[in-house]
């Protein structure tokens, strides 16, 4: 599959906003499962930018039935409580990585909040306000996606809401 065909790149062309595509080479020992850091903080190293720019996307389980999705900077990790509450819920956990996978139509490491294969709520941190621009995955591990965080809250019908906490 080409960068340029990926459905989150295809999201972001159709809403007509400004991004860049970066690509870079991905490293499967990158995985937490593999003993890695992460696939965002592999995106991080490979980019040469601040952690805090980078956002990895966390489908989480509200309620323990209705999923959405939390976008969060590589160096933090999701708040479950106040996941919860941005997404109208008392309780939430972090998916299942098959039903994630399900849910969004892409695979761990690639997951991106933009063209979702099923419709979820999508939660931003409100940290993204604070770059002129932030990199989520364009939909594939390797493959990352710069714009505005404005540009990204409007493509994914999202909101912008206090959802990560940092180490």
């Amino acid at each position: 599959m080409s960068a340029q065909g990926t459905r989150a790149i295809d999201v972001a062309k159709r809403g007509g906003v400004t991004f860049v595509v970066h690509e870079y080479t991905h490293d499967a020992r990158s995985s937490l499962a593999a003993g890695g850091r992460g696939y965002a903080l592999e995106a991080v190293e490979a980019l040469g930018i601040p952690a805090g720019r980078v956002f990895k996307t966390i489908v989480v389980a509200v309620d323990g039935a209705k999923l959405g999705v939390c976008v969060v900077p590589a160096d933090g990790e999701v708040d479950l409580k106040l996941a919860a509450d941005a997404l109208g819920g008392r309780k939430a956990a972090v998916a299942v990585a098959a039903e994630a996978e399900k849910a969004t139509g892409y695979v761990l490491g690639g997951i991106s909040p933009l063209g979702l294969r099923r419709p979820l709520p999508v939660v931003v941190d409100a940290s993204a306000a604070d770059w002129p621009t932030i990199h989520v995955s364009a939909g594939r591990r390797g493959l990352e996606i710069e714009l505005a965080a404005a540009d990204l809250v409007t493509l994914v019908r999202g909101r912008l809401a206090p959802v990560a906490r940092r180490p």
